[in-house]
């Protein structure tokens, strides 16, 4: 069934945060797709080490991504 991937920079998130995450997709995608495929759905959180992570250009790490997530 579907398989749904969340890229993150680690420790940017809690272990609680992360729980949320990954039953409101489940949800969000069942909200579309169906029950049936919902309860088939698996998602996964991927947490790439600080500094491993570029984007357009620029190397992204933990403490960027903390300060970007605190101003909501």
């Amino acid at each position: 069934m579907p398989s749904i991937d969340i890229q993150v920079l680690d420790g940017v998130f809690t272990d609680a945060e992360k729980a949320q995450i990954l039953t409101r997709i489940t949800e969000a995608f069942g909200s579309v797709a169906g029950q049936t495929i919902a309860a088939g759905t698996s998602v996964r959180i991927h947490e790439i080490r600080s500094g491993s992570w570029c984007y357009a250009g620029q190397v992204l790490t933990t403490d960027m991504a903390r300060e970007m997530k605190a101003r909501g």
